[in-house]
């Protein structure tokens, strides 16, 4: 792990475990409420146009579970590649669809189950026919180099052990001149090893 940030004492293997776990539930039963929001309330705190999302399948909205907005940052253009990394139930996902219309392509990444399955009936619901759902983890994508014209991810990162060696996947992935566009959360003030170490406090 890079030395550029802190190391908490939990295995990969362990934290995917939890992620996996909360996450499905988030999936299967959205309105169970979580330590973080969900659905149209995270939307409309995270400032989403309305119309982005505008008669995309209310199942896919219901299990939205980012905590930023990365269409705020930079315009996603027609007929360009996206890459959703950490795509969740595919809200994001079929956003970008939308906005790369039909001669654009996007993939979105996850690793639980149940979202990627929810992700795909959205997708099939839609009749989004230029986007696809793998199962990958999103430290070590399976696309080529030099492959997206956008690597999109929103409130994943954080989610990861090794943050530096993720952000360096992602922009492996990217086309030169590709745009980064993440929602995430940030710490402004070192963490406590004991908060570091409780595996709770990354697994949501």
């Amino acid at each position: 792990m890079s030395k550029l940030q802190p190391t908490p004492k939990l295995s990969q293997d362990e934290l995917r475990y939890e992620i996996k776990k909360e996450y499905g539930s988030v999936a299967l039963d959205p309105k169970k409420g979580f330590h973080f929001h969900t659905g149209r309330a995270a939307l409309s705190r995270l400032n989403y146009d309305e119309r982005l999302y505008e008669g995309l399948p209310e199942d896919n909205i219901a299990s939205f579970s980012g905590t930023g907005n990365p269409f705020s940052m930079d315009p996603i253009n027609p007929g360009e590649t996206v890459v959703d990394a950490g795509s969740g139930a595919g809200l994001d996902t079929l956003i970008a669809s939308r906005l790369v219309g039909p001669s654009g392509r996007v993939i979105g990444f996850d690793m639980t189950p149940e979202m990627l399955k929810k992700a795909r009936a959205g997708a099939l619901e839609a009749g989004a026919s230029n986007v696809e759902f793998r199962e990958a983890h999103i430290e070590s994508l399976p696309l080529p180099e030099d492959f997206a014209d956008v690597v999109i991810s929103n409130g994943v990162l954080n989610l990861t052990l090794d943050k530096v060696a993720t952000l360096r996947e992602w922009f492996r992935i990217l086309k030169p001149g590709g745009r980064l566009l993440v929602g995430d959360i940030l710490v402004a003030r070192p963490i406590p090893q004991e908060a570091l170490d409780d595996i709770s406090l990354w697994s949501g």
